[in-house]
């Protein structure tokens, strides 16, 4: 994110966090830079727009795998709001296994379930600071019904297991599936409908995320060290893999040929 770019996190209430893992106010506050990168996300995320004249979307943001640039092509957006989704939300909520929203972003009313319907509207007409407020009141009772309880907690223990945090580094899948009693076709399986990624994706893609939360603050080294890389090199190549230059040049600026963006636009 640049300084063009204010972000307000807002409080998740305690009766969303089984659905919502996030929610995050963003708006235009100066110029937009000429590239604006996308970085790898596992998460699918719900974003409502706000354009310039008061226009109003809800679109669906499949988890990304790879970085991408984009030219401006929002120039009109002047706000948002992004709630991330947590894992195995999406098919109880938009009616689609995660992996059927790689790399896709949807109009949220063009969604198989009428939750997903009746969510679109109500989101578009909500004032951001209402939104978690609304959405503690009519999710829950909405989704209980059709939520695997029992498989969405198999899930989640998985991806805190596979996930780089400061203070511990990511398991190995085969030790996940272990302790979680499962094989490791089940393990993805798993993955592939509640987040959309096999399992090593989704820990490879949260490496790499964590790097760059965290390279500004901690050499390189320990860093690498820290967040589960065989050595600095490794850490480097994943890095460019996913982010398509390597570390030193993404820090520094010198980013890859922006293109224009593909996402859905409303018009």
């Amino acid at each position: 994110m640049t300084n063009a770019l204010a972000e307000h996190p807002l409080a998740v209430p305690d009766a969303l966090r089984p659905w919502i893992a996030e929610i995050e106010s963003v708006a235009v506050r100066g110029e937009l830079p000429k590239s604006i990168a996308h970085v790898p996300d596992t998460a699918t995320k719900l974003v409502v727009r706000v354009e310039e004249g008061g226009r109003r979307d809800a679109l669906v943001v499949g988890p990304r795998t790879r970085a991408s640039y984009h030219a401006d092509a929002e120039r009109r957006v002047v706000s948002c709001v992004q709630l991330r989704l947590g894992p195995g939300t999406v098919r109880p909520l938009l009616g689609t296994p995660a992996v059927d929203l790689v790399g896709q972003v949807l109009p949220l009313g063009t969604l198989p379930t009428s939750t997903a319907r009746q969510l679109a509207g109500e989101l578009v007409a909500l004032e951001p600071e209402d939104m978690p407020t609304h959405l503690a009141r009519v999710l829950p009772g909405r989704l209980a019904q059709v939520v695997d309880r029992s498989r969405t907690l198999l899930l989640r223990a998985a991806v805190e297991a596979l996930s780089t945090r400061s203070d511990t580094t990511p398991a190995q899948v085969r030790d996940v599936a272990r302790d979680l009693a499962v094989s490791e076709r089940q393990l993805r399986n798993l993955f592939t409908e509640g987040v959309g990624l096999s399992p090593k994706h989704y820990a490879r893609i949260n490496r790499v995320r964590h790097v760059l939360t965290h390279a500004a603050t901690t050499p390189w080294a320990e860093l690498a060290a820290t967040t589960g890389y065989y050595d600095q090199s490794h850490m480097t190549s994943d890095f460019r893999t996913l982010m398509g230059v390597p570390p030193r040049s993404f820090f520094t600026g010198r980013l890859p040929q922006a293109r224009a963006c593909q996402a859905f636009d409303g018009n």
